[in-house]
């Protein structure tokens, strides 16, 4: 009995490491640039 405990254990065991090294090789970062603000137009008093 004890042997197909630790058997079950060293699968589980295993199957962890699997499931853990597989998240991080799956991480993705993307940079977006933000967009320049713009500057508001002064009054000039005039119509254009």
């Amino acid at each position: 009995m004890s042997k197909s405990i630790k058997l079950l254990a060293t699968f589980g065991f295993i199957a962890a490491v699997a499931a853990c090294a597989r998240e991080q090789q799956v991480e993705e970062f993307v940079v977006v640039d933000p967009e320049p603000i713009s500057v508001e137009p002064t009054y000039t008093g005039k119509y254009k």
